[in-house]
């Protein structure tokens, strides 16, 4: 009878312990890739050239990868970056997360190992003397007990509750570790974009200030050739009209200035009031990096938001495990020993010995369904997650075509604006000669002056906006363009 019992009862609980693998194998979204971006594919320059077209990889071989910053030759900009670094308020905050993360991850591993603990203590009592089993009013001596013990308890992992706990903490910290680095290549690109936004801004004022020099200089000659009778006052009255124009727009853009460096310095972690940054006009000979798209297979592995999106894919499903552990047995044995005395000698002689061991099973028989809905939650959670996964690496394609494709067009537009500045240049130079010589009227000159300012400070905007893009891109391409970054714990965090 008990063998039938035990052939009937064998193939139930095999069953069970296969079924009962409470973790499902992870495994990877699939998410259709384009075999190479299409903006790199296209030429640079309006020309249409082959010569111009986006390289690969060649270009970038001996350029600086995991300190980006460095290919633009910024002493001034790798100062920031480092500074930034060291004292930004929201990457401390990061960093300190991911401590956390670390610490629960530490806290869930330990479930592993047996627990251990040991206990000494005294206490002094008085019973009453029906408890001692003595007559009402009987007297009764206060007692003293010292006890001594070590105990420990171990629960067994028999359908993996626990490994994956411990995986979907490791996870979640690799998770935060990620969105960590993200944090800091953020910092780090908003630090130089800032930057040449300021440097930019001061080329633009230079530019600007220049031309309210001339309007001055307009202003002093017209106001002589006004008092000899040679010109009506119209053309005075337009004169001082252009020179005010243009000091309206230098203030302009000194306010714009002021608040790039305010936002410069929270960046850094200083106080907008004490700091300030120095004049540092962008030149024109500025020669910014070529950054190569590589292939969008590696975005995979360079982006820091794609890497966390993927961490949070493996903790939730980790969790099914978790959810699935929890409907079945679960077993914790304990043991425990020691002595007690009624003095402190007593407690370690191998008469005042104690102990227990114990063997407990446990296992839900009725929860009124809220295990199956936890496991139902914790589904929906992957799913949820796959579908942030796939939207983060879409999104990161965009935004790699996005900047492809403005540098390339800013770069067609660079050649344009130079030869729109070099007309406008010699028009302008014809003008005056023209109008000196009586030749022409003051709001000729004025119109092909107005022009050349115009065309100048396009120029000037349009170079910020190429070394804006030039960062934008390299930090859609995850901080770098080489294969895979750097797996350490990254400034201000320590390996454990």
């Amino acid at each position: 009878m008990n063998s039938m019992i035990a052939r009937g009862v064998a193939p139930l609980l095999a069953a069970l312990l296969l079924t009962a693998c409470a973790t499902p194998e992870f495994r990877q979204p699939a998410i259709e890739m384009p075999a190479a971006f299409r903006e790199s594919q296209l030429p640079t320059e309006l020309d249409g050239s082959e010569a111009s077209r986006w390289k690969p990889a060649q270009p970038a071989g001996q350029q600086p990868r995991g300190q980006w910053w460095l290919a633009f030759g910024d002493p001034a900009l790798t100062a920031l970056i480092e500074e930034a670094g060291a004292n930004n308020a929201k990457l401390a905050v990061a960093a300190s997360r991911v401590r956390q993360a670390r610490a629960i991850a530490g806290i869930a591993a330990s479930e592993r190992a047996p627990q251990v603990g040991l206990g000494i203590g005294a206490q002094r009592a008085r019973p009453a003397a029906l408890e001692s089993g003595m007559q009402q009013g009987a007297p009764v001596q206060p007692l003293t007990r010292y006890t001594a013990s070590l105990s420990a308890s171990y629960e067994v992992d028999l359908f993996g509750r626990v490994a994956a706990n411990v995986s979907a903490a490791r996870s979640d910290a690799a998770t935060i570790e990620a969105n960590y680095r993200s944090v800091l290549l953020a910092l780090q690109a908003d630090v130089a974009q800032t930057w040449f936004r300021l440097r930019a801004l001061d080329a633009e004022l230079e530019t600007v200030e220049r031309t309210v020099r001339l309007r001055e200089e307009s202003v002093a000659v017209t106001q002589r050739r006004f008092d000899l009778g040679d010109i009506g006052e119209f053309d005075l009255s337009r004169a001082r009209t252009e020179l005010a124009t243009a000091r309206a727009e230098a203030l302009g853009l000194q306010r714009q200035r002021a608040s790039a460096e305010h936002a410069l310095a929270v960046l850094l972690g200083k106080p907008a009031s004490s700091y300030v940054a120095g004049n540092s006009p962008l030149p024109a000979a500025t020669a910014l990096p070529a950054i190569p798209a590589g292939l969008p297979s590696s975005l995979l592995e360079r982006r820091p938001d794609i890497h966390a999106a993927q961490r949070a894919m493996e903790a939730e499903n980790a969790r099914i495990g978790v959810a699935r552990g929890a409907m079945f047995p679960s077993l914790n044995i304990s043991a425990a020993g020691g002595g007690v005395g009624g003095a402190v000698s007593e407690v370690f002689r191998w008469s005042s010995r104690s102990w227990v061991l114990g063997l407990l099973g446990t296992m839900p028989l009725i929860d009124g369904g809220r295990n199956r809905a936890n496991v139902e939650r914790s589904e929906g959670a992957l799913e949820e997650s796959v579908g942030a996964y796939r939207q983060s690496v879409l999104a990161a394609f965009a935004e790699v075509e996005d900047n492809l494709a403005g540098l390339r067009i800013l770069s067609g537009q660079a050649g344009q604006i130079e030869a729109a500045r070099l007309a406008a240049q010699r028009s302008a130079s014809l003008a005056q000669k023209l109008y000196d010589a009586g030749r022409s009227s003051y709001l000729e000159l004025l119109d092909a002056q107005r022009n050349l300012a115009a065309v100048e400070r396009s120029a000037v905007q349009l170079r910020g906006e190429r070394a804006l893009a030039t960062v934008a891109l390299v930090r859609a391409l995850g901080g770098g363009w080489d294969p895979a970054p750097d797996a350490g714990p990254g400034p201000g965090l320590a390996q454990r």
